[in-house]
């Protein structure tokens, strides 16, 4: 188990607790310079489980996942569910980028350490002047979550009984409040723009086949969590970000029940996410800040498979030390970037890596993967100020040192040169440096790691809307070490993608998902 040890502090200074700390900061008193009146929001509350398959993932309204803070010693991403092993600590959701007079704004979580924040729950407002608000009731309000099973709206939408968040589903919103006319997605069936579960109207699950492309507007999984949060409720204590970017974002966290094991191993998370700002977002990255604990937290190590947009942690020996790892043969846990932000047009980039350049809706895949220690003060270690968080987006060091592909990724160790790279233990699927370069070539001791991966950099105009999916991918061999599961993750990954690119309607059986896990990766990467 995970300790958390809480301190003060004093301007710059840091507070250090062996070598599990979490990184601590004190509140700012300087309110978001964003055209706003509000800052009176309280940090959100809800929680609930996300548990329909072989995974516990546990959801919280605040732009953080899959950990209890009111119990901050365990992580809450349980698999297999009902076992007790745990192989997420803690992740979040960060976005950063600059307004046009240079200011840098960001918006992230990690522990909320010493009431650290930088979300909020509720829709915002927008006036006539663009001033942005969000009342502490509407927080309050939506400091809660929609939690449906798709069987329960097919049961609905064919006549039967309801449930209580179908009928409350918040398909609109208060528009003579300022608030953006629809909320989350539902069926119209009288096509009159009100959401009316009394006269035929349910959340929006494609129920008859009829999706062709894209599905982006739909509900998706077996059962289905939805929340709104934004980043201008309050103060930012978390990034002690001066300037509020003005988000608002829809979520949506899903899972199946499937027979495919890859699937069935699996949770999704997808953000509409909406820049209600008057003001456009320049160099924007969004990116998932990861502290994966693969059971015993001290024996990781992570890496990403660049082609695949994933970034994964792994043991880093032979045997996941009891009682709280997996044992012999442990497991392997990846995020992935399934869908990723549009890319600027012309910006004469292949952001999606796939041979064309600046094709019409181009999105972009993971564009940078970076690890950091738990260590205060140093070049490599937790971040405190704004400005490190972004640093972290966009694949720098803390001083500003971008990483050098191989050993530390600071110019020093094993395998070390000084190239510029993107992507931190790719093992060889970096086609831009080549030579085998993980954790353990860099002769890094295995230990409680932590990772971001994002995707940019891009412009969000004002009122831009921006759909980015992630997924938790899970694999376990039962034979040949933490290399075979991580072989494994790569392989279900590679079939997960396929049919998130199907909307999850595509005809790949249990069959051709095993077929594919001797497809990649071809050949097989040498991950020791």
């Amino acid at each position: 188990m995970k300790k958390i040890t809480l301190c003060t502090l004093i301007f710059l200074t840091s507070c250090f607790h062996l070598s599990i700390s979490r990184e601590n900061k004190g509140l700012s008193s300087n309110k978001p310079t964003i055209n706003s009146t509000a800052f009176g929001c309280p940090n959100t509350t809800a929680q609930t489980d996300l548990s329909i398959n072989n995974v516990r993932a546990h959801i919280l309204n605040g732009g953080d996942l899959w950990w209890d803070y009111n119990n901050n010693t365990s992580g809450q991403y349980e698999i297999p569910n009902g076992s007790g092993k745990i192989s997420i600590y803690a992740g979040a959701v960060w976005v950063g980028g600059y307004d046009a007079a240079n200011n840098l704004k960001m918006a992230a979580q990690t522990y909320r350490q010493s009431g650290g924040n930088d979300f909020w729950s509720g829709p915002i407002s927008k006036d006539v002047s663009g001033t942005l608000d969000v009342t502490t009731a509407t927080c309050s309000a939506y400091d809660r979550f929609w939690k449906l099973n798709k069987t329960d709206v097919v049961t609905f939408a064919g006549g039967g009984a309801s449930t209580p968040d179908i009928l409350s589903w918040p398909g609109n919103g208060n528009v003579a409040n300022g608030e953006l006319p629809f909320l989350a997605p539902f069926f119209d069936a009288n096509n009159n723009s009100i959401y009316e579960p009394l006269a035929g109207d349910y959340p929006k699950y494609d129920l008859t086949g009829s999706i062709i492309s894209g599905c982006d507007e739909y509900l998706q999984g077996d059962q289905t969590i939805w929340w709104v949060f934004n980043d201008i409720g309050n103060i930012h204590t978390e990034t002690n970000s001066l300037f509020s970017i003005g988000l608002e974002i829809r979520a949506q966290a899903f899972a199946f029940s499937s027979s495919i094991t890859a699937v069935n191993n699996s949770t999704f998370y997808k953000y509409q996410i909406i820049n209600r700002s008057s003001d456009p977002l320049l160099n924007t990255y969004f990116g998932v800040w990861c502290d994966a604990d693969l059971g015993n937290a001290l024996d990781d190590y992570v890496g990403c498979d660049v082609n695949l947009g994933l970034g994964y942690c792994y043991n880093g020996d032979a045997n996941d030390d009891l009682p709280d790892g997996y044992g012999l043969n442990p497991p392997a846990i990846g995020i992935d970037f399934f869908q990723g932000p549009l890319a600027d047009p012309g910006d004469g980039i292949d952001n999606d890596r796939d041979g064309t350049t600046d094709e019409p809706g181009e999105l972009i895949m993971m564009s940078n993967f970076i690890y950091y220690v738990n260590t205060n003060g140093v070049a490599n270690g937790n971040p405190a100020l704004t400005d490190d968080y972004y640093q972290y987006l966009s694949g720098f060091w803390l001083d500003g040192v971008q990483v050098t592909y191989g050993g530390d990724g600071r110019g020093s160790g094993p395998g070390a040169t000084t190239n510029p790279c993107s992507f931190m233990f790719p093992g060889t699927t970096d086609l831009l440096n080549t030579t085998n370069w993980t954790m353990s070539t860099a002769a890094i001791p295995p230990g409680d790691m932590r990772f971001i991966e994002s995707a940019g950099k891009f412009t969000m105009a004002a009122g831009a809307v921006n759909y980015i999916s992630t997924g938790v991918v899970w694999a376990r061999a039962t034979s040949g070490g933490p290399g075979a599961s991580l072989a494994l993750l790569q392989a279900e990954d590679f079939t997960i993608q396929n049919l998130f690119n199907s909307c999850f309607t595509s005809s790949i059986n249990e069959q051709s998902a095993a077929d594919s896990y001797t497809l990649y990766p071809n050949p097989c990467v040498n991950y020791s």
